[in-house]
């Protein structure tokens, strides 16, 4: 029997025995899906990184959908598979051990839980020394996460957020949704303010809570140079979380989620602003709000799988990192 015949050189999610394990002859268009063929595993055992899927979109404030973000951005993320990740002069499937370790399991008849339900999966994964890279859901899932990481850090963290949206109202009581979670956020101590950046912000806002501010405008007239070292001088050398929601790219980039905004920023710029920041201390990230009822052609979901196999990269290029 040939390679190119053998059974267990295909449906590497199951099949693979070894995380590190090259994928580049599984047919893109076919077998179990898993973020870039990584392998499926609960066994956090050696791994440094577990691609983590929040399939939850109750906090929305306009069009729901995003609970499918994670299955289509891992459908999407074949084609990335294939080869090494494009201008990386590394790969960062040998330099980090990355799983994929399935999704959080929502308990959607208990809402009230669900955040509890996020901090704990995200808790687990973190106390068995392992970074998660999160793929939701709309972007409240965000904040259970940065709980969870703070938590085990033992200070808050900077924020590094591309979005349309910042994310920073308040609303009264215990009251969170996908446009309040960071006013809380800053309030709680979970996000230091002082070392935060929100990148591509086109909706009005007249209280940032402390973070800075590049909005779309400033970005497209000052350029990718500029917003790379506005975000580099802003956090220092401080462990951040990057959180990538989708709608920061222009809706012809991204028509796929709930509350697309025009103006916004392309992919190519997105891309390079990433690539900018190597070197940066990245504790934590995620993709969120691809909402795959309302795309094109899939290419949110190609675009959010390109943004979080960028955000591994990021990773990998931290100080001590594999590939620093």
């Amino acid at each position: 029997m040939t390679d190119a015949h053998d059974p267990h050189r295909r449906d590497y999610a199951f099949l693979a025995q070894d995380s590190k394990a090259v994928t580049h002859d599984e047919p893109m268009w076919s077998g179990a899906l898993s973020f870039c063929r990584r392998r499926y595993g609960r066994d956090l055992a050696g791994a440094d990184v577990a691609v983590v899927g929040v399939p939850y979109d109750q906090s929305v404030t306009n069009r729901p959908g995003t609970r499918f973000g994670p299955r289509a951005v891992r459908a999407a993320s074949s084609q990335l598979g294939w080869s090494r990740a494009w201008p990386s002069p590394f790969d960062p499937f040998e330099a980090l051990d990355v799983i994929d370790w399935g999704d959080v399991l929502i308990p959607h008849g208990h809402p009230t839980e669900v955040p509890a339900a996020i901090e704990a999966a995200m808790a687990h994964i973190l106390d068995a020394g392992v970074t998660p890279l999160a793929i939701g859901g709309d972007h409240f899932t965000t904040y259970p996460a940065m709980k969870a990481l703070a938590a085990k850090l033992g200070q808050p963290l900077a924020m590094v957020q591309f979005d349309a949206h910042t994310d920073t109202w308040e609303a009264p009581g215990d009251w969170i949704d996908h446009g309040t979670m960071f006013a809380r956020g800053v309030s709680e101590g979970v996000i230091d303010a002082s070392k935060s950046i929100q990148v591509g912000i086109r909706t009005t806002n007249d209280d940032p809570m402390g973070i800075e501010v590049w909005d779309a405008i400033r970005c497209h007239e000052q350029g990718v140079a500029a917003t790379v070292e506005a975000i580099r001088r802003r956090v220092g050398a401080a462990p951040v979380y990057v959180t990538f929601d989708i709608d920061c790219l222009d809706p012809a980039f991204a028509p796929g989620t709930g509350t697309p905004v025009c103006g916004g920023l392309a992919s190519w710029q997105a891309l390079a602003m990433l690539r900018g920041l190597a070197g940066l201390d990245v504790r934590g990230m995620d993709v969120v709000e691809v909402s795959p009822a309302y795309d094109v052609g899939e290419i949110t979901a190609l675009a959010g799988a390109t943004i979080a196999l960028q955000l591994l990269c990021l990773h990998a290029q931290r100080p001590g990192g594999p590939a620093a």
